[in-house]
């Protein structure tokens, strides 16, 4: 656990930081000005599931230097166990909290992920809504692991301060910690369908659904193929209510 003077709980003995957004954006702030590689995660109640049954995943999880309390499910459960967190820290709001602040204050930002003409047109949103930020490099996220190097190589001459990585569920987290000490990017960011989003290419949840907690299910509409990862959830609250004493 290497979490350092951050609030937390744990959920299945994985620390999930107790912050709130903004404490969490100063925070991350903290971590770009240390200089040290660094690992942030938005855990959701799918990751958790996936680490329950997958010892590697959950190694990844437990080891990360910032768990971020993304999903609404993982909130719930932060108050089953009586242990709660501040809120919810929304995985795309937190990186675009970041990426106001990049502009701000002349923070290198490095973008992987998604297909090539998602990750072109973000980069192309982001520069129209920050028009002062400095983006140091951008690449799609379909390589190959022989292509990791290449990849490492190229955020590496690049030498961003925030680098944020869309990938797929097990070519994200794993592949950032796997390369993190090689990659020497003060702060690392899992932040899944994002950049699409951004791109315009999906849809956010309206507000309302927002505030119900019901983003899983907008995105389910969108992205119907989802259905199978989305048996996760019930899964999810089954398991914390079964455990909630000694969890």
């Amino acid at each position: 656990m290497k979490i350092v003077d951050v609030p937390f709980i744990k959920l299945f003995d994985i620390p999930i930081s107790a912050m709130g957004f903004i404490e969490t954006a100063n925070y991350m702030e903290h971590m770009i000005e240390r200089k040290r590689p660094q690992q942030v995660v938005t855990i959701n109640p799918i990751m958790i599931m996936e680490g329950l049954k997958n010892p590697d995943f959950r190694r990844v999880l437990e080891e990360a230097d910032l768990n971020v309390p993304d999903g609404a499910g993982v909130v719930w459960a932060s108050k089953v166990v009586k242990r709660p967190v501040t809120e919810r820290v929304a995985g795309i709001d937190l990186m675009l909290e970041m990426l106001a602040r990049a502009e701000r204050n002349r923070y290198r930002v490095f973008l992987l992920g998604a297909d090539r003409d998602t990750i072109v047109l973000a980069v192309a949103k982001i520069r129209e809504r920050y028009p002062n930020i400095e983006i140091v490099g951008y690449r799609n996220g379909y390589f190959q692991e022989e292509q990791d190097e290449e990849v490492i190589a190229q955020i590496r001459e690049a030498n961003p301060d925030l680098l944020f990585v869309g990938r797929s569920l097990y070519t994200q987290e794993p592949w950032i910690a796997k390369y993190k000490d090689k990659l020497q990017v003060p702060v690392m960011m899992g932040v899944g369908g994002s950049f699409d989003v951004i791109a315009g290419k999906l849809k956010r949840a309206p507000a309302v659904m927002q505030k119900m907690h019901l983003e899983w299910l907008y995105r389910l509409i969108q992205e119907p193929k989802r259905i199978g990862r989305m048996t996760a959830l019930p899964k999810f609250m089954w398991t914390v209510l079964r455990h909630r004493k000694s969890i």
